[in-house]
């Protein structure tokens, strides 16, 4: 199976594969569709793996949906053009009746522009994905490391069914192998239904630390923003976004994907330690805020 991938900064991703990885990177952006027919040119698959999350501006920051927009609909017609035949797309959870956040939102529109091309379009609607590196993960670990006791807004009592990265790829390459995935939305989660609590309460038991964790219920969405960016390396372009989301619970009501791919499925604190392993591997336990994240 040959491998293309397209990236605005191909240096950044060369610096994460590894020398036996056969991959072709070619640049390209989502956002100037003149950069797009010659990098799709022979492509089979697809997969959709971006958001315009993570703005250096505030301007930018505000207008993350539009981009997201503006990129599906470039990239579909691109791929009509280039005779793409089937498209992966991993889009997020949340039902369309909770008012969702901006950024759960923008990922279900992307997925019906998607799906209003000539390709087969198969949605795989994610919680938050748990890995070293990751936002989700990232944020977690930073205010639980640094903050004995945490005040926190009610917000850490919403419910959600994070997966492991690892499964997450896994279920990913599955859509592939797995024809009956063809044109299907189908909800993948991980084996638990957890509380943002008590993510941080296994997060602190595993590594051995002793918090306290207070709930109040005047912490708005835009003071809890101020809080993750004073306390994680997260990116506040990417903090604001996620933030406002945890109000929305992201649970599977769909487990087909379990009779489709069959894979036992990691633990949130086996995917903790996992990813704590991996950070061990690195050249130092806290990483940058530059170094840090999957983009």
């Amino acid at each position: 199976m040959e491998v293309r991938c397209l990236v605005r900064s191909p240096e950044r991703l060369r610096e994460r594969l590894f020398p036996e990885e056969e991959v072709e990177i070619v640049t390209g952006d989502l956002l100037k569709p003149e950069t797009l027919d010659k990098v799709l040119d022979g492509i089979e698959v697809a997969y959709y793996m971006v958001h315009s999350m993570g703005g250096r501006t505030i301007g930018e920051n505000k207008v993350f949906a539009e981009r997201d927009r503006n990129a599906a609909q470039n990239f579909v017609k691109a791929a009509d053009r280039a005779g793409i035949a089937r498209i992966i797309y991993l889009g997020g959870l949340g039902e369309t009746g909770d008012e969702l956040s901006k950024h759960l939102a923008s990922r279900q529109e992307v997925a019906q522009i998607l799906s209003s091309g000539q390709a087969q379009t198969t949605e795989l609607r994610a919680p938050n994905i748990m890995g070293a590196g990751g936002a989700p993960f990232e944020m977690l670990r930073f205010l639980v490391e640094r903050l004995p006791v945490m005040v926190c807004p009610k917000w850490i009592e919403t419910r959600a069914q994070p997966i492991d990265i690892r499964d997450m790829v896994h279920y990913l390459m599955g859509c592939l192998r797995e024809p009956a995935t063809t044109g299907q939305s189908l909800d993948v989660g991980g084996p638990e239904i957890l509380s943002y609590r008590d993510m941080m309460e296994i997060y602190a038991r595993v590594r051995g630390l002793k918090r306290l964790i207070i709930t109040v219920p005047v912490l708005t969405p835009r003071l809890s923003t101020y809080w993750v960016n004073m306390v994680t390396p997260v990116p506040s372009g990417i903090v604001n976004p996620l933030v406002e989301g945890l109000r929305n619970e992201v649970i599977c009501r769909d487990n087909r994907i379990q009779e489709l791919i069959p894979i036992e499925l990691t633990t949130f604190e086996q995917s903790i330690c996992s990813a704590l392993q991996e950070i061990e591997k690195g050249p130092g336990k806290l990483v940058s805020r530059q170094a840090c994240f999957l983009k």
